[in-house]
């Protein structure tokens, strides 16, 4: 029943992994391994709110516990999960206070990372692999140092046959199946994540002259007028969904023939439903947080000395996305067309 010996059977799991919705998406690649591993364990993960819905229908995944920082103390959190009892506690997110919530959480196995300041916690420790390898094997080393065998490499995101028809029920006639169909993502959590509103209309223009594509604009908190800046923008038509849940999205991403996406969620969770992708990057690096899988492609502004730098705030003038040609995205999108063998 354990994938390690000296400790007893276990039980149940907690998982830790709070903030970002692609962080989170990518760290659900240990849940059918520890199900393999533990296969009469409970498994759960901690997350926030955001990124509740990642872990919505995860055959992998028995219940989501929820931080609000809002409304629960850090002495209330540490309590609700001590109360569970858990034998196995995983932090992958391996931040002061995660690890001390670790430390705290009563399980006799506690699973971290050796970070500086927060191995007290543990009391099995994997290495830090962040700036070598992929987060998703990121997250895989601290089951190999629990014991558990590698056995599946996917990432996991679901959505329901509801969440589809409502997809279905507001798509334009013209955005039938068959027809080459472009989500034009514009979103990003830091600005030095985004390209310019006006290269994604111009490039929007281009994929509709070129290849008679349909251009669909989607939008998340807060940026509808992002998405009408871009429409307005364009010589040519673009399509704004309604609002849509995030598992609604996976909907729509998943009936496009390929996602132009910042680095973000979307981007993430385009390539767990197979949808390929284009990223643009800049600060982040696609080879340890790009697009999962083998059918994408990836664009950055070459040549800069400062791409990967992880800045929130750019010191000299951002680069990295303002000097990025819409020639070179749109060569990216050839690449990409290339690669997955799509004919519009």
């Amino acid at each position: 029943m354990t994938a390690s010996s000296g400790y007893g059977p276990v039980h149940s799991i907690l998982v830790i992994k709070l903030r970002a919705v692609g962080d989170v998406l990518l760290s659900t690649i240990v849940t059918k391994n520890l199900r393999l591993a533990y296969p009469l364990a409970q498994i759960h993960y901690l997350t926030e709110s955001p990124s509740l819905e990642v872990l919505k229908g995860n055959p992998f995944v028995d219940d989501v516990l929820v931080y609000d920082r809002k409304s629960m103390s850090g002495i209330g959190l540490i309590s609700a999960v001590r109360r569970r009892r858990y034998d196995v506690v995983i932090d992958l997110f391996g931040n002061p206070r995660t690890a001390l919530l670790t430390r705290l959480s009563g399980a006799s196995r506690r699973v971290g990372f050796r970070f500086r300041g927060r191995s007290y916690a543990y009391n099995i420790l994997a290495e830090p692999r962040g700036n070598m390898v992929h987060n998703t094997q990121f997250n895989l080393d601290a089951l190999v140092a629990l014991g558990v065998a590698i056995q599946d490499r996917s990432i996991y995101f679901s959505f329901g046959d509801d969440d589809a028809r409502y997809v279905d029920s507001f798509l334009p006639p013209g955005f039938v199946r068959g027809s080459f169909v472009v989500c034009v993502n514009t979103g990003g959590g830091w600005y030095t994540k985004r390209w310019g509103l006006d290269r994604f209309a111009a490039l929007s223009d281009r994929l509709v002259e070129e290849y008679n594509a349909r251009i669909v604009l989607p939008w998340g908190p807060g940026q509808l007028p992002e998405a009408q800046e871009i429409r307005k923008s364009m010589a040519r038509e673009a399509f704004i969904p309604p609002a849509t849940t995030l598992r609604q999205l996976g909907a729509l991403l998943k009936r496009c023939s390929i996602v132009v996406s910042n680095d973000s969620g979307p981007l993430h969770i385009a390539a767990a439903v197979g949808t390929p992708v284009l990223g643009i990057y800049g600060p982040t690096d696609p080879f340890l947080q790009g697009p999962y899988g083998d059918n994408h492609v990836v664009v950055r502004n070459e040549g800069l000395d400062c791409l990967g730098c992880n800045l929130t705030s750019c010191p000299i003038g951002h680069p990295c996305m303002l000097e990025l040609s819409v020639d070179t995205v749109l060569e990216g999108v050839r690449q990409l067309l290339a690669k997955n063998r799509i004919t519009p």
